[in-house]
């Protein structure tokens, strides 16, 4: 085959795995426009968290000291906060954090949930009662209160953060995963695979597993969305990653204390980033959860 017709060949295949993606991507907008228009925004800070260090203007953490709190101007868009610092390069590289917390505190919540939910169901008796009764003492207190506790006696740092976001978040996946499992478990396939010998794990996590994940799954952006909004709250509040860190709950706590003197760019443009990002989560959950339920869709 010669070069041309090998290039032609190559071409077509990408023009074809573009017009494949495409084609998805229109017939999520169709099924779920609410889907559509949050995955849009949640790739748009996913883009500005990859490229941050192109997009940046400026070091986020370089002081300007003789450009203290300067208003929005074509060198500054976003102005500078009470350090000399670019708020619009601090906006953009704080999305780094906003998915550097949410994805693993998510895939901490799974890991987490997910096992502890298929066993719990599929045991049921003292195990389930144990468990779950463990799980709700986690969600007795505020989950804000409960965080603030945790991370002041652990120390604030972005690990802590995480693995405490992961933790308290882990029973809404179990409780999820264990009433799929309660509804499965005395299923024809469940009872055909302990008849053919297949051990415990096996049915948890090969028959069982596939049909109760998708409650979960749906819950995912959702989960994420809460705990970008907990990460910023625990900054807000003083307790995890603080300043110069450029992370937008630290930035509005910053801003908050210059808006009553009228310097309102250094708290405003974090606080819309932070809106924005938690809103586009909320849309892409709401419009999962009807993707994976027809009944949800057809209701609406």
């Amino acid at each position: 085959m010669s070069d041309a017709a090998s290039n032609d060949v190559i071409d077509q295949v990408e023009r074809s795995r573009s017009s494949k993606i495409w084609n998805r991507f229109v017939g999520i907008l169709r099924l779920s426009p609410t889907a559509a228009v949050g995955l849009m925004i949640i790739l748009f800070f996913a883009l500005l968290a990859i490229f941050a260090p192109w997009i940046m203007p400026h070091d986020p953490v370089a002081a300007y000291t003789d450009r203290v709190l300067q208003a929005p101007s074509a060198e500054h868009w976003f102005g500078t906060d009470g350090n000399g610092m670019d708020v619009f390069s601090r906006v953009i590289y704080g999305a780094k954090f906003g998915f550097g917390i949410a994805i693993p505190a998510v895939l901490i919540s799974l890991l987490i949930g997910v096992p502890v939910g298929l066993i719990a169901g599929y045991r049921g008796g003292l195990l389930d009662e144990v468990l779950m009764r463990f799980f709700d003492g986690l969600r007795v207190f505020p989950s804000i209160i409960l965080a603030l506790a945790v991370v002041a006696a652990t120390g604030q740092s972005l690990l802590n953060v995480v693995l405490v976001l992961g933790l308290l978040d882990s029973p809404v996946f179990a409780r999820v995963v264990r009433a799929e499992v309660l509804a499965l478990r005395s299923s024809n396939f469940v009872e055909s695979a302990i008849a053919a010998g297949n051990p415990t794990w096996r049915i948890l996590f090969v028959h069982l597993l596939p049909n109760a994940i998708q409650g979960a799954m749906a819950q995912t952006a959702v989960r994420a969305a809460w705990a970008v909004r907990i990460s910023a709250t625990l900054a807000f509040l003083g307790v995890g990653i603080q300043a110069p860190t450029p992370e937008w709950g630290a930035m509005i706590r910053q801003g908050a204390e210059f808006m009553v003197s009228g310097q309102w760019w250094v708290g405003l443009y974090p606080g819309l980033a932070l809106i924005f990002l938690v809103f586009g989560l909320n849309l892409f959950g709401d419009g999962l959860q009807d993707l994976m339920d027809p009944r949800r869709r057809t209701a609406k």
